[in-house]
């Protein structure tokens, strides 16, 4: 202990600390102060913090960050049928959301149709249902899709969603190359924490790399990835985990890009990244400089990128689904509050806020303008947007980054000693290491070690009930008829024959983007497209670890 610390310990007896330690939710130690010498140990301060807009972008990706532009305020929103989500879209911007963000229900995500027996009871429910182009059409009517941009929060059948997107834009005299968006196209994720995975893991890396070629030649603006940390966040990972995790992920998705026979210039500037934000407000803000300077390094100087566009990571944020409480639900909208700022302070460029109600329900209406006024309050009102990287050459945030940084590298030196992320998920250790760490939290919460307010301190005996969103049940029906609809109007051999020519495309070694493409110009439908992939490529079934 040095003098300070040790005349602090005799002369103030009277304010005993609260804790023997204190840690973030990664476990690392927090000192009582932090000061030069934190962030000075080595004498690289200045190459590792650098300047906005320049390598190694700890401290953000462009230099004027929110003095040029906020952040894209791109609100998550899907549920019942693509009419009804429609409408929310266009509530959501009229109210200033800035980009769109759309959540599929369940069958979707798994490449089943509404009429599919595996579908029922499931259809609408935690997102949009999507069965055929005429879905696509509705979902996106009268919204301007040269002008707006849209994220697909979409993984194994992200090639039939992104083609659906692609002519819908056709329909409306959008060019592919007038396209700007997200799709999320993360199966690596869903094997270790979501679940909504088909395909094989080198099937679906096949799929990936096919989108990278495909985009890069006639959707340049697109972005083909969303390389996601949130969900294993959401399955329990720590922030450290959640960070060497996604960035072991991101690396395998780009050795598969450079062994399919693509430059990395021509893919990697396009590729983004999908982070979760928490409670421990400056462990998240250190989280994102970190993640930032770690991927600068490995794509300058061991893929020897020379775009350096290709360095920048990229990425959208939304708050901690996972920290919303159902008891006392308001509270959950000052735990939005401090993860969309963390968000922002970390250098974010979209964000989704949560809305108060989502530990019960699909957001009201209310509750999902509550959510975005947060964040506007931030960007208009608050003052943070003001400068870049406010909390930069902070002694805490400094030396918090750096060790993050470094336990984040041990778990990714790890995972390449297994022989990359798609081994490392065969085997099971991402799993595992999320499992752990999940048990260790809810052990800490049981135990009162963890504070969560209104669940194990601060209760209350009685509330009230709030008013919940409830889908209509009836869309499910109205749904299944439209599909039938589809099919009857239809041009039946053409549809067959371009599910024919993508069979034969799998079958081999095409890349299968163009007659995906043509299979829903003809409206087949997502179920039928995800079938012969299917018939091909086989469906996944985990070990169980």
């Amino acid at each position: 202990m040095d003098k300070w610390g040790d005349q602090y310990m005799e002369n103030s007896k009277k304010h005993k600390e609260r804790k023997e330690q204190f840690t973030t939710s990664s476990g690392i130690e927090v000192q009582r102060v932090y000061d030069v010498t934190d962030i000075a140990k080595d004498g690289s301060y200045e190459q590792k913090l650098g300047k906005p807009g320049m390598y190694p972008f700890t401290r953000g990706v462009q230099p004027t960050m929110y003095r040029g532009r906020l952040w894209t305020m791109r609100q998550y929103a899907g549920f019942g049928d693509a009419k009804q989500t429609n409408a929310r879209f266009r509530y959501l911007l009229e109210q200033g959301q800035t980009g769109l963000s759309t959540a599929f229900d369940l069958p979707t995500q798994i490449g089943y149709d509404c009429d599919h027996p595996y579908a029922r009871g499931e259809v609408g429910k935690v997102g949009v249902s999507i069965s055929s182009l005429v879905d696509m059409e509705m979902l996106f009517d009268s919204i301007p899709l040269d002008r707006v941009s849209t994220s697909m929060t979409i993984n194994a059948p992200a090639s039939v969603l992104l083609a659906m997107y692609i002519v819908v834009g056709e329909k409306q005299g959008v060019s592919m190359d007038k396209l700007s968006g997200t799709i999320q196209n993360d199966i690596l994720k869903e094997y270790v924490a979501r679940g909504t995975y088909i395909y094989p893991p080198q099937a679906s890396m096949r799929l990936i790399t096919d989108i990278f070629s495909y985009c890069a030649n006639h959707v340049p603006n697109f972005n083909t990835i969303s390389i996601s940390g949130y969900h294993m966040r959401e399955a329990g990972s720590t922030a450290v985990q959640e960070i060497a995790f996604t960035l072991a992920n991101a690396r395998a998705y780009v050795d598969a890009a450079l062994a399919a026979g693509l430059e990395i210039d021509d893919f990697a500037p396009r590729l983004s990244f999908f982070f979760n934000a928490h409670n421990h407000f400056f462990e998240e803000i250190a989280k994102f400089r970190a993640a930032r300077r770690i991927w600068a390094r490995f794509m300058r100087d061991e893929y020897h990128a020379k775009n350096p566009k290709s360095w920048q990571l990229r990425f959208h944020t939304q708050t901690g689904g996972s920290t919303l409480t159902a008891q006392q639900p308001d509270n959950n909208i000052i735990r939005v509050t401090l993860q969309a700022l963390a968000a922002v302070l970390g250098g974010t460029q979209s964000l989704h806020t949560n809305s108060r109600d989502e530990a019960l329900a699909l957001p009201t209406e209310e509750s999902a303008r509550i959510a975005l006024r947060t964040q506007q309050i931030i960007g208009y009102e608050s003052g943070v947007a003001d400068t870049v990287d406010p909390l930069g050459g902070s002694y805490y945030v400094e030396s918090l980054t750096d060790e993050i940084e470094r336990q984040a590298l041990i778990y990714m030196d790890s995972i390449q000693q297994m022989g990359g992320a798609v081994h490392a998920v065969e085997q099971g250790y991402m799993q595992r290491e999320i499992q752990s760490a999940a048990y260790e939290t809810q052990l800490r919460i049981e135990h009162k070690d963890e504070v969560v307010i209104g669940v194990n301190a601060f209760t209350v005996d009685t509330e009230e009930e709030p008013i919940l969103h409830k889908v209509d049940p009836h869309l499910e029906i109205e749904a299944q008829e439209r599909i039938r609809d589809v099919r009857q109007k239809r041009d039946a051999q053409t549809v067959k024959q371009t599910l024919i020519d993508l069979k034969e495309a799998a079958c081999g070694t095409k890349n299968v983007m163009p007659y995906i493409v043509e299979a829903v110009r003809a409206y087949a439908t997502l179920g039928e497209i995800c079938d012969v992939l299917r018939e091909v490529f086989g469906e996944y079934s985990p070990e169980h670890f």
